[in-house]
């Protein structure tokens, strides 16, 4: 059966076209339609009813999709049950009302999903809010000036973004963070008019060295000019900061003259060390030279050539630092060697030296006399053992008295 027919058991015509609608409080009449067939008649109010029964339909749907807030669909409801309830239509008007009816638990439970949800979504709101006052009042209480300046406005722009809370509760937080904010925009502007005083004072103190340095920068004292760069560098760093174009001009002209200066030692360092090479050259041939003059045969012509030698040394000039002591070692070498072949010649022209030499052998030899007449009479008178014991005193004498002649002869002319 179609709907327009099951609609039509709800209603039914008079022979003078009025058409009456069955409900449950009875049968009431909907209007006439003279002149007319039955059918065609009650077709005209059915008509009527269907568009009811789909204004309900499309109320359920939106409901169930929940596109339409719950007060707005009570409202509607109530409206379309009030047209439902008086409606000059012809079908199910009890039934449309019951559908209507039985969407109102319904709103019920959205509106209390709602609830639950709003709830959710403001406790998530708080929880936001106050991670981030608190990290605001930790941004605050830090120093970092430039972070902090994005995170804080990155906090602004996602608290803006998140629902009210209720007023006393988030008048609160809005009051610890916005104090928060402002209390870090005071100390960061206190911090920079500080750091901009600093740098400008760096500045002052900067130009100083600057100017200081392009003067050593054409010194030629090599150590004095290296010590005083190395003081302007320190205190270059412990000057700090200056602005920042500031600072790379003022950086330019002092590395310049630095390097001004240092170049040029450089150039005249290589020039000198050249220099120092060609004299160590010299001097390790002088070396050489003298070197031939040992071991020492004439003391006299070896005085002599070490003088000369000297004289010649010491008109060379510098040599390279690393070299200087095994050139000097070479030198108190040739040095020494003459000085002791002079001493061993006036040891052995000294008269005092060979006379007592000569007078050591000469009691050496009387002492080896008087031994062997010793020896002599102990054998005489059958002693062998005082015989045999000057006998051995006799020679130890001989012995040395062989090193007193030899002594004695050293001394000789």
């Amino acid at each position: 059966m179609s709907e327009g027919a099951g609609a039509a058991a709800f209603g039914r015509v008079d022979p003078d076209g009025t058409v009456y609608v069955r409900t449950s409080a009875g049968e009431r009449s909907v209007g006439q339609v003279p002149g007319v067939p039955a059918e065609e008649a009650l077709a005209f109010f059915i008509r009527r009813y269907e568009a009811l029964e789909l204004e309900v339909s499309l109320l359920e749907t939106r409901i169930a999709s929940q596109t339409v807030s719950p007060d707005d669909a009570l409202g509607s409801i109530k409206t379309v049950r009030a047209a439902v309830s008086q409606a000059h239509a012809v079908g199910d008007l009890d039934g449309l009302v019951a559908r209507l009816d039985a969407l109102i638990p319904v709103i019920a439970e959205h509106r209390a999903e709602r609830r639950a949800e709003r709830a959710r979504q403001s406790q998530e709101a708080r929880d936001a809010k106050e991670r981030f006052v608190l990290e605001a009042e930790r941004l605050a209480a830090g120093n970092d000036w430039r972070g902090g300046v994005n995170r804080f406005r990155a906090l602004l722009e996602e608290w803006k973004a998140l629902p009210r809370l209720d007023r006393a509760t988030d008048d609160a937080l809005w009051h610890r963070f916005s104090s928060a904010r402002t209390t870090y925009t005071r100390r960061r502007k206190a911090q920079f008019a500080q750091q901009a005083e600093q740098r400008e004072t760096a500045r002052l103190t900067k130009e100083e060295l600057v100017a200081e340095a392009e003067e050593l920068a054409t010194s030629t004292d090599w150590a004095a000019g290296t010590s005083a760069y190395r003081d302007l560098m320190s205190s270059w760093k412990a000057a700090g900061p200056a602005p920042r174009e500031a600072d790379e001009l003022l950086w330019k002209r002092f590395r310049a003259a630095q390097d001004m200066f240092f170049a040029a030692r450089q150039t005249a360092q290589s020039a000198q060390d050249l220099e120092f090479r060609q004299n160590l050259r010299a001097m390790e041939a002088l070396l050489a030279e003298g070197e031939q003059l040992l071991p020492v045969t004439n003391v006299a012509a070896a005085k002599a050539a070490y003088r000369t030698l000297l004289e010649r040394w010491n008109a060379i000039g510098k040599v390279p630092r690393e070299s200087i002591r095994p050139l000097e070692n070479r030198l108190r070498a040739i040095e020494k060697a003459i000085s002791e072949a002079e001493d061993e010649r006036w040891r052995r022209n000294n008269p005092a030296a060979r006379a007592r030499a000569e007078d050591t052998a000469a009691k050496l030899e009387a002492q080896i006399i008087a031994l062997e007449d010793k020896a002599a009479r102990a054998e005489a008178r059958g002693d062998q053992r005082a015989a045999q014991e000057a006998v051995d005193s006799a020679a130890t004498y001989r012995e040395w008295l062989a090193q007193a002649k030899k002594a004695a002869n050293d001394y000789s002319p």
